[in-house]
This record gives C-alpha cells, sequence and structure tokens, in this order.
C-alpha cells in the first residue's frame, strides 16, 4: 500500500475507500480502509472472490461470523455491512489485528467486530454460521478441523488464499471432515471454495 496512491474501487455490490476521501453517494456498500499497513485494500483476487462470495450468503443477517487471518479486516466489515451480527476477527500478527482494530473504528462497528491477536484457541468454546478464511493452504490444513469444528451443522465456509497447486490437497481436507462443496471460483493464480458443513 505504502508509495501508491489508493482511490475508491468497486467490488461486486462494495466500494471500497481510502480513509482520506469522502464516501461517495449510491455507489455501493461503503468499505472505508485504512492507508497505514501492508494488508491489502481489497484488491488481491482472492479477496475480491471472497466479498463476492459473502454478498452470495442467503440469510447473512443475524450471523455470527468468524474472519481467520482477517489482516485488514475488510471481510469482518464487509460481512457486518450485510448485516451480520458479529464478527470475530482472529489474526496471529498484531500488525494485522492493529490495522483490523483501527479500520473497525473508521467504519463505526466497534460493537459488532471483536478483533483478537491470537490463534484459533483464544476462541475454542465459539460457534460460528460462517468461517471465512483468506489464509496460506498450509495453514487450510492444519487448522481444518478446529474451523470446521467451529462451524454449526449447515454452517458456511468460504475459504481463500489457496494456490491452484494445492486446491486438491485442501477440497479433499475438508471433504473428508463432513464438508459439502457449493461451490468452487478458479481464478489466475488460487481458487476459493464455499463449502457447507454437512
Amino acid at each position: 500500500m505504502s508509495g501508491r496512491i489508493f482511490t475508491p474501487f468497486t467490488v461486486g455490490g462494495f466500494i471500497i475507500v481510502p480513509e482520506d476521501q469522502p464516501v461517495p453517494e449510491g455507489k455501493g456498500i461503503p468499505l472505508v480502509m485504512g492507508k497505514k499497513g501492508a494488508f491489502g485494500s481489497g484488491e488481491h483476487e482472492t479477496t475480491v472472490s471472497c466479498l463476492e462470495e459473502l454478498e452470495r450468503i442467503p440469510g447473512i443477517a443475524g450471523m455470527r461470523a468468524l474472519d481467520l487471518g482477517s489482516g485488514t479486516g475488510i471481510l469482518a466489515i464487509a460481512a457486518v455491512r450485510l448485516g451480520a451480527a458479529f464478527v470475530a476477527a482472529v489474526d496471529i500478527d498484531p500488525r494485522a489485528a492493529a490495522s483490523c482494530a483501527a479500520n473497525v473504528r473508521l467504519n463505526g462497528v466497534e460493537g459488532r467486530i471483536a478483533t483478537i491477536c491470537g490463534e484459533l484457541g483464544c476462541i475454542a468454546e465459539a460457534e460460528f454460521d460462517l468461517v471465512l478464511a483468506n489464509i496460506y493452504a498450509d495453514i487450510h490444513l492444519a487448522l481444518a478441523d478446529e474451523m470446521v469444528r467451529l462451524t454449526r451443522p449447515g454452517g458456511t465456509l468460504i475459504l481463500s488464499g489457496i494456490p491452484l497447486q494445492d486446491k486438491f490437497d485442501v477440497q479433499r481436507r475438508f471433504l473428508n471432515l463432513g464438508c459439502e462443496l457449493r461451490d468452487m471460483r478458479v481464478m489466475e493464480e488460487y481458487v476459493t471454495f464455499v463449502m457447507a458443513k454437512g
């Protein structure tokens, strides 16, 4: 992000706006992003696919969601903008957690997003209707059991950040844990899966 100009842009029904610019009227659901940090503003193809898939989740209003590897918090904020009641935004990197917390404040959604710096064990007793995980393939493989356990039966998992060469390993891992594949988006370098917990 540093050293380049960040201007408003749209992804699906969202408009992503830098913190120092006015929010355009009627251009989409606004997601205000700070200009500091190296965790992206939403342009990466994996983030774009997650935002677009989020919009397609039926009945998101009132859901409890987990954003694992939250980075800037853009997916957590988008989920709340779409009506999710609560999102736990978890990242192991303190800089990412700080960036997420700052963006949560910029969007005025402090009461509905909890920014957590730590591992999944921090929320071991929770249960979620929706799990968002835009993370590396090896982390998907390592945390799949926990992610599925934290998802309520019938809940949805949006899994991204998976390089094309790893898609079969990740898909098989979650299918073996009782998930069903609802959608798969193959992009230039990555794949995004939408799974449902059986």
